[in-house]
């Protein structure tokens, strides 16, 4: 209980900063979550903050999505467009019961409603605060191979890090890539190039996502040229893509291949014309995190990681790119999955997931 009540200082202090009379929305998807809200509800009253419980079943929602129409998405809207008009900030805290909700779901009708909720999506993320989190269940204790009690204590560990630190260790990577322009990319199968120059890097630690620990930017949208391919599933729309191999001419994907339902990945990847385009480049820095669990929450931030993202730009660092889907694709470069290296202006950075770099060593932890 005592790690329980310390991730709830850490959202409610750290991520929201909540202060007096601010109206906060709780969202959950599971009764398990129970000990987490009620100390998360205690916090939030002690800051005078005024909190709201709204509960989320992940099987009916999925079954509305498999039943969309028309009136269903206009009722979406508008609850959404009720939600960010009047509430100040917003704790997300999901619970995976299954990888394949939204699998059956209609392409053409789930691109509407995506449309549709784009405008209130985009207040959400970018005009209002907001902290996104996954409580552990078994599903995900079975997908990270762990028992659930040892999968509980490892993410309740991971989440509670020590964000302050965090910050300042990743100071003197920001400051770095905000003076590169060339980023080059090499590894089994990769060898990719682009231009971050003139973008802001972005520190993440604990504001919007828990866990946290990465630091992004975004490629100068038409600069990517080249190969690069993951080495961790990539779930998304209800299916699992594994080995996903995308190659970029002039900053467009031009072709996209997996071990499994390439034809799916491609229906994906035309969504909208951003979709193809990349929105996001990021270093994964936590070293608690060091294996994929196929929950991109914690695969992003993996240690000796990156990842690249097909789709929209955050308005933080924005590229120019806009679309309806923004897909992180995780690449680890640690010698234990086949290394890799990345040069900024042609000078090596990082080899096999440690930095070489003497101002960038407090990033490699204990990841040697």
């Amino acid at each position: 209980m005592e790690r329980i009540e310390k991730l709830s200082e850490i959202i409610v202090n750290h991520s929201i900063k909540v202060v007096e009379n601010e109206k906060v929305l709780i969202t959950y998807e599971s009764f398990e979550t129970m000990p987490l809200i009620n100390v998360l509800v205690k916090e939030i009253l002690k800051h005078k903050g005024i909190p709201t419980i709204k509960y989320i079943n992940p099987e009916i929602s999925n079954l509305i999505k498999e039943n969309l129409n028309d009136n269903i998405i206009e009722n979406k809207k508008n609850i959404l467009k009720f939600e960010v008009e009047e509430y100040d900030s917003f704790i997300q805290i999901r619970y995976t019961l299954s990888d394949y909700y939204g699998k059956n779901v209609d392409v053409t009708l789930n691109n509407k409603l995506k449309k549709a909720l784009s405008k209130y999506k985009d207040i959400q993320v970018n005009k209002k605060k907001w902290v996104l989190l996954n409580y552990p269940s078994i599903v995900d204790a079975y997908k990270a191979k762990m028992t659930y009690n040892d999968f509980f204590n490892f993410t309740l560990d991971v989440m509670t890090s020590p964000y302050d630190k965090m910050y300042n260790d990743m100071l003197p990577l920001k400051r770095l890539m905000e003076k590169t322009d060339k980023v080059r990319i090499k590894g089994k199968n990769t060898d990719i190039t682009f231009s971050i120059k003139g973008l802001p890097a972005i520190i993440c630690s604990g504001e919007s996502n828990i866990p946290d620990g990465e630091v992004f930017t975004a490629p100068v949208r038409d600069s990517i040229n080249g190969t690069i391919t993951f080495n961790t599933p990539s779930p998304y729309d209800g299916f699992v893509f594994e080995d996903v191999s995308l190659t970029l001419k002039d900053g467009k994907i031009v072709e996209a291949k997996c071990r499994a339902h390439t034809e799916k990945l491609n229906e994906i990847l035309n969504t909208d014309e951003g979709s193809r385009y990349v929105g996001e480049f990021s270093f994964g820095l936590n070293p608690k995190i060091l294996e994929p669990i196929g929950d991109i929450l914690y695969d992003e931030k993996i240690g000796g990681s990156i990842h690249f993202t097909p789709g929209t730009a955050y308005k933080e660092c924005n590229n120019g790119n806009v679309s309806d889907i923004h897909w992180d694709m995780v690449l680890i470069q640690r010698s234990d999955y086949g290394g890799g290296e990345i040069y900024f202006d042609d000078v090596l950075v990082r080899k096999d997931g440690l930095f070489v770099l003497d101002e960038l060593k407090n990033l490699n932890y204990d990841l040697k």
